[in-house]
């Protein structure tokens, strides 16, 4: 059950021919900060006064003379100006409670409206190697999948892949004339990503070199243009002129960086004799490239069969990646699955009037929006546009989809837009398109995380990476037990460093609000203490410790008849902590916020903590006691396994 939706629903009633609209109100209901002012408190009376005219105190004692709680709250408390203070009945709690004990989903319900839905995540280009930008993508969209399937709803996830495009005509033309056979022999990915960074490295030297005076008289220019402001006398009241002043420097700031970052990369070629004689005997590499692209999308014999054969190493490297995250797909449709339907997506949007002629390319012009929609270039080739429109189109005609979630950085933010409007023009105007944006993963210098050599990092370089830190954690554990203490197997120090190696590295990206940048800290990340999912991880191992030693079957203990006691403070908040499950699960749901579960099961492992700290269990000296504190450890338990789920991050018995 969702406590707080039933405290909406009853305000919701209470204030139904009071105010015009109950349900702007209701989000002003919310879990009290501190215990002392009860559970939940209701702060809708404050901006009623303002409507109503009226003290807030006088309208709070309206709305509870209105509401009718009594058989789950003790009598509302009004507090301050006018604050409405909610306390549930134990009695009340304890029938929550006993329900989730009996429950396999913790009395969880399932949506009564549930939705089909789509999660298009993770979603790399195949023929290069994953890197840590796309760590993010893929444990937030597993996360939200795995939310929307445990709340009832019809979830279909969907690896929308890059295996076509630009990328593979760029690889195309590197793997024809600069394959090294002996390297692709031995790591096909490893060489086609080298031959990928290759070719983009050449194109983008041709384009810097005649590029630079540009960008240099852009400097010039700006640089006078600031010497002419800053020798005008300013007046300080003139915010207008103070602003251009700042905007000026801001802009000649940006333009110096991008000569000298113009010019480091050109260096970097010229200064390397092969990468030299590679660009001087290829001026042309960016356009012939192009050209390798086309022919693939026209189905060029040749170029059709090298695509075939670079496909399956690159999907079989990918799926190696997933398997270490434990992370599955229903669908893995790549861009050449759409690849026949982009004809009849331009010509039905030219036949509707939303694509035109501009400049020989076919365009749908937005309103309020300066950049066009490309759907076809002038020289006849598609775009990312065009294929996630066909996407879109499949989905809904072919799978019945309501809702369609994108879970991809923040950096793509002005194309969805001009999709999801494209979309709505087009023939989906009743479908729910989100973009579910994310920022980035930082080092310790607050810049996106590179290798020394600023390349990205490699995901499975990171993986290996957690691995083995978790590794040395557990060893060092190990060798400080006691002679008598019972020691883990090789085999079972291998399984719990993968899960708090791979666990930490999982937690410490959802923890934080998706659209926030964070910085990545290894020690941080696998801490025993903190906000870490190692410290969630030990919780769930002392419970099941608990258990060990006492030799008590868990499944049994539920369903014998215990009454559950809450003569302590810290038992009944964690009996009110784990009854809100539901709520928690709908709450992070509802703004695809897996940092909220990530805060709920922290707090729930700290308050574990606390309780048993303070409190014993099997020591108790009452048998009663004894055995309401085992049912209260085993709900902590089931409830922190069960959170940890659905982020992906796996329990351990034993740690």
């Amino acid at each position: 059950m969702n406590l707080l939706s039933l405290l909406k629903q009853r305000f919701s009633t209470a204030l139904t021919g009071f105010v015009d609209s109950p349900a702007d109100y209701l989000a002003l209901i919310r879990p009290a900060g501190d215990p002392k002012f009860g559970d939940y408190q209701a702060n809708c009376a404050m901006p009623l006064a303002k409507v109503l005219g009226k003290p807030a105190k006088d309208i709070a004692s309206d709305i509870v003379s209105r509401l009718d709680v009594s058989d789950i709250c003790h009598t509302p408390e009004i507090a301050g100006p006018g604050f409405i203070n909610l306390k549930f009945k134990d009695e009340f709690l304890l029938q929550q409670f006993v329900a989730a004990t009996v429950d396999e989903r913790l009395g969880v319900e399932k949506s009564a409206d549930p939705q089909t839905v789509i999660i298009d995540y993770s979603s790399p280009n195949v023929a290069k190697p994953m890197h840590v930008g796309h760590l993010r993508s893929s444990v937030i969209g597993a996360s939200i999948d795995k939310l929307f399937r445990f709340l009832g709803h019809h979830v279909t996830s969907d690896n929308h892949i890059g295996d076509w495009g630009t990328q593979f005509g760029m690889i195309i033309y590197g793997y024809k004339n600069f394959l090294d056979e002996a390297a692709y022999n031995a790591n096909p990915v490893g060489e086609l990503s080298r031959l990928y960074r290759l070719v983009n490295q050449l194109s983008d030297y041709h384009e810097l070199k005649t590029g630079l005076p540009k960008l240099e008289a852009t400097v010039a220019e700006l640089t006078d243009n600031l010497a002419t402001a800053e020798a005008t006398p300013l007046d300080k009241k003139d915010k207008a002129a103070a602003q251009k002043l700042k905007d000026l420097r801001n802009a000649l700031t940006a333009a110096k960086e991008e000569v000298v970052s113009a010019k480091a990369k050109i260096a970097s070629v010229e200064s390397n004799a092969d990468l030299s004689a590679k660009a001087q005997a290829h001026p042309e590499i960016a356009r012939l490239a192009r050209v390798e692209t086309a022919k693939l999308h026209l189905n060029d014999a040749e170029n059709l069969a090298l695509w075939h054969k670079f496909l399956p190493e690159c999907l079989k490297a990918m799926d190696q990646v997933y398997d270490r995250l434990n992370i599955k797909f229903d669908m893995t449709l790549g861009e050449s699955y759409y690849q026949p339907m982009l004809a009849d997506v331009v010509s039905d949007l030219e036949k509707r009037g939303l694509a035109k002629e501009s400049q020989g390319a076919m365009c749908v012009f937005i309103e309020d929006n300066p950049a066009p929609f490309i759907v076809r270039k002038a020289d006849g080739a598609y775009t990312y546009a065009t294929t996630d429109l066909a996407t879109i189109q499949d989905r809904v005609e072919r799978l019945h989809a309501n809702t369609i979630l994108y879970v991809v950085d923040a950096r793509q933010s002005e194309h969805f837009q001009l999709l999801f409007k494209t979309a709505a023009l087009w023939k989906y105007p009743n479908v729910t398109l989100k973009h579910i944006s994310f920022g980035t993963v930082m080092g310790e210098d607050r810049k996106p995380i590179k290798t020394r050599s600023g390349d990205n990092i490699g995901l499975e370089s990171l993986l290996d990476e957690g691995l083995s830190r978790a590794t040395a954690i557990v060893e060092e554990n190990e060798s400080l037990k006691r002679e008598e203490d019972a020691k883990l197997s090789a085999k079972d120090i291998q399984l719990i460093s993968e899960r708090i190696g791979i666990g930490g590295i999982k937690y410490a990206d959802l923890k934080h609000y998706r659209e926030s940048d964070y910085i990545f800290n290894w020690d941080k990340m696998l801490a025993k203490k903190g906000d870490t999912a190692t410290y969630m991880q030990y919780a769930y191992a002392r419970i099941s410790g608990i258990f060990r030693k006492s030799g008590i079957d868990r499944e049994q203990l539920r369903k014998s008849s215990i009454e559950l006691k809450l003569d302590e403070p810290l038992e009944r908040a964690l009996v009110m902590k784990l009854v809100r499950f539901q709520e928690i699960l709908e709450d992070a749901a509802a703004d695809y916020r897996p940092n909220v579960l990530c805060q709920y099961l922290f707090e729930t492992a700290d308050l574990f903590s606390t309780f048993y700290d303070q409190h014993q269990v099997l020591g108790a000296d009452d048998e009663a006691v004894k055995k309401s504190r085992l049912l209260l450890c085993d709900l902590t338990a089931r409830v922190m396994n069960q959170g940890l789920a659905l982020l992906g991050i796996e329990t351990i018995e034993q740690m």
